[in-house]
């Protein structure tokens, strides 16, 4: 992820840097980045201002402002300080200065329209959380290889070894397993049922008690005797 969003930084790609951001925001607001790697992206974006990299920072400064006021204060003044000179500066568009004055005033009232978390994502424990210290230069691994499909000659021994650790972490035992095979069971026994019933019914005869083809038959002669 953060190699996607250097990427689209150097590309001038504002539309990835803002998803790409965004998501950043929201890991550093659950704990799962530390709050180092947001001040990074803030000063990257912030160092040499232009109306995209404002815009990003302001938009991604909405969504973990509030956590940055609360583990990194000093770091958050800084940030609105460099915003206050950007502003005066004048070197950028109304639009975008319009936007820091929005910022300046989403600050004041304390982010409470940008909660940290959203009532219901609060999931996991605090002694549970593990915080990973990622820096924004570091050279990291992408991994592209990953996104190649590659034939697994020990698939099913790998499998084994996959419910094995899906069960140490999610404590998921083989009852829950058995149980969801029957249902899956008794679902399809339910759908053979329903496809032989209705079997069932399309070939049963279908008689027509309205003597419609009467009707038609005796109009039919009707006509024709009319007709000699």
């Amino acid at each position: 992820l953060i190699l996607q969003f250097r990427r689209a930084y150097r590309r001038n790609d504002k539309t990835v840097c803002l998803t790409t951001s965004r998501f950043v925001a929201h890991l550093v607001n659950q704990q799962v980045a530390h709050e180092i790697l947001a001040l990074e992206i803030l000063t990257l974006l912030l160092h040499k201002p232009t109306d995209d990299s404002v815009e990003v920072a302001i938009g991604f400064l909405k969504e973990c402002g509030m956590k940055l006021t609360e583990v990194s204060p000093r770091g958050v003044h800084a940030v609105f300080e460099r915003l206050r000179s950007i502003l005066h500066s004048g070197e950028i568009e109304r639009r975008v200065e319009y936007m820091i004055e929005v910022m300046f005033a989403v600050r004041k009232d304390g982010f409470k329209d940008h909660v940290t978390i959203p009532e219901g994502l609060d999931l996991v424990e605090e002694e549970d959380q593990i915080t990973h210290l990622l820096r924004l230069e570091e050279a990291g691994n992408a991994e592209e290889i990953l996104n190649i499909f590659k034939f697994d000659e020990n698939f099913l021994e790998n499998e084994e070894k996959y419910k094995e650790i899906k069960q140490e972490i999610l404590g998921e035992d083989d009852s829950d397993e058995s149980s969801e095979d029957d249902d899956d069971d008794e679902d399809v026994s339910e759908e053979e049922g329903e496809g032989s019933q209705e079997r069932e019914d399309s070939e049963m005869d279908i008689i027509d008690q309205t003597e419609t083809n009467l009707v038609a038959l005796r109009r039919t002669i009707y006509l024709t005797i009319q007709s000699r």
